[in-house]
């Protein structure tokens, strides 16, 4: 005699928890990649308790946090490295000047 199982669904959808997006992004701004890291934390266990709509939502909120915390990261990089090059071009052409 088998024993009886519960009939089993189709397995549960993976949802990406976009938790590798949210530590890259913790090295570009890490104010906006921390709310990232923390809906990415929740997805693996709203699925584990079934809410699949619970894990979509904070799964794309951790993305959504994710891809700003990177662009606005890689804007601020651009605006640093522009004034650090623009302040040293400013100091060789003093400099150059007040040699002549």
């Amino acid at each position: 005699m088998q024993p009886n199982y519960p009939p089993q669904g189709p397995p549960p959808p993976q949802i990406d928890n976009n938790m590798t997006l949210s530590i890259v992004s913790i090295f570009l701004f890490w104010p906006l990649a921390i709310p990232a890291i923390i809906n990415a934390s929740k997805v693996n266990a709203l699925l584990q308790q079934g809410d699949y709509a619970g894990a979509q939502n904070a799964a794309a909120e951790s993305k959504k946090w994710s891809k700003l915390a990177i662009i606005i990261g890689i804007c601020l990089w651009v605006v640093s490295i522009l004034c650090c090059g623009g302040l040293a071009l400013l100091g060789a052409l003093s400099s150059s000047s007040t040699s002549a």
